[in-house]
């Protein structure tokens, strides 16, 4: 191999989300302690004030979207951790920041639910809370990393997503994940590709925080010589209430478009021994690891299976998932949940081929031989 850029490390999956984050540039963290992300904020309590950040427990997490709200006005890259029942809770504010298009990240370390549930259990139940969870009509970008080197570089890769499209991005980890300790390379800044958002450079009296004539109007901070306005309510692009019926259609179809236009970019897909693959696992996050682990062991019984890995599970990989559902002879869906993502691959379907699902929702993750036995179910 070549020189290894950066440091290896052996860290804790939570440990190295916080690492990630300074990284790629976060130096603000407001959140509250909850199983199984608690680690997040340990981590950021020590590691954000050594980097000149502001680490802040806030009184609930509904006032955590608050402040990384304000924080992200202000022109600082910003981020919290929580889990099921927290991200309930930042919904309303999350709205917020899609309607104002602030950019941050929220990680999300599932554990079983509903309420409080198995709160030390991993689970996959956020899956359409992620993508739905704030009310009206808007996009999200959701990415899920199923490896401790994810941890750090996946998000990395969510700070560029919120600051290219100002949009909230949700970093949907599991438990498995989220406490899974492995070598990783804390890479060395000249290594990673950071993106910042845009200032705006025009004199302040012509700056329009929400005009997308030209791409993503720049994002002025609060405290420079800009004023502008983050509105709750429907907005012109000067940031000001504005209930024209063209007005609040173009903002909500943009909200839309911005991210669902540029999906193939924001699509990460992984593929493994897809060449020959006649019985295909699409699967995310901590179930990835049982898929790739069951298709080795079918591949050396001889049957020929492949594994489609959703790293980015919104906006959907639409065009990956299609070639594989062509390619296929069946597929079989992975997931720690009743089946929140096989409904979108059962709708990409063009030879109605078997699509089964293998759900655990017992707090126990998938086992390679549970996929294993589903495959031989299909095929025969």
């Amino acid at each position: 191999g070549g020189m290894i850029m950066g440091e290896l490390r052996f860290m804790q999956g939570n440990e190295t989300m916080t690492e990630g984050a300074i990284a790629a540039g976060a130096r603000f963290y407001a959140g509250y302690p909850i199983t199984p992300s608690t680690e997040v904020a340990e981590t950021s309590s020590i590691r954000l004030p050594q980097v000149g950040g502001v680490y802040i427990q806030m009184e609930d997490e509904i006032s955590s979207m608050a402040a990384l709200i304000g924080a992200s006005c202000s022109g600082k890259k910003s981020y919290a951790a929580t889990s099921g029942p927290g991200l309930s809770l930042m919904q309303e504010n999350l709205g917020v920041a899609v309607l104002g298009e602030i950019p941050c990240v929220i990680i999300d370390v599932q554990r079983s639910g509903p309420s409080t549930g198995l709160a030390t259990k991993p689970a996959q139940g956020d899956v359409l809370q992620a993508r739905w969870g704030t009310h009206g009509d808007h996009s999200m970008i959701v990415l899920s990393p199923s490896s401790v080197q994810d941890c750090f570089d996946l998000m990395i890769t969510a700070f560029n997503y919120s600051e290219q499209y100002r949009t909230p991005v949700i970093f949907l980890s599991d438990e498995i994940i989220g406490h899974l300790r492995e070598q990783v390379i804390i890479r060395s800044p000249e290594e990673i590709k950071v993106v910042e958002r845009r200032h705006p450079d025009c004199p302040p009296q012509m700056y329009k925080p929400y005009d997308h004539t030209e791409g993503l109007a720049p994002l002025a901070a609060y405290g420079s010589k800009y004023v502008f306005k983050v509105n709750g309510s429907m907005h012109d692009e000067m940031g000001y209430p504005c209930a024209r019926p063209d007005n609040a259609d173009r903002m909500i179809r943009h909200l839309s478009d911005k991210i669902e236009s540029h999906r193939d970019e924001i699509a990460i897909t992984r593929k493994y021994a897809m060449k020959d693959a006649q019985y295909v696992i699409i699967a995310y996050g901590g179930s990835a690891r049982s898929a790739l682990e069951a298709m080795k062991k079918g591949r050396s019984q001889g049957i020929p299976i492949g594994v489609l890995q959703l790293v980015t599970i919104w906006p959907i990989a639409e065009k990956d998932i299609r070639e594989a559902m062509e390619q296929a002879e069946a597929v079989v869906v992975p997931e720690l949940n009743l089946g929140q993502y096989i409904g979108e691959i059962r709708m990409r379907n063009p030879k109605h081929i078997p699509v089964e699902g293998v759900n655990r929702v017992d707090g126990k993750p998938i086992e390679p031989a549970d996929i294993l036995k589903k495959i031989e179910e299909v095929a025969r």
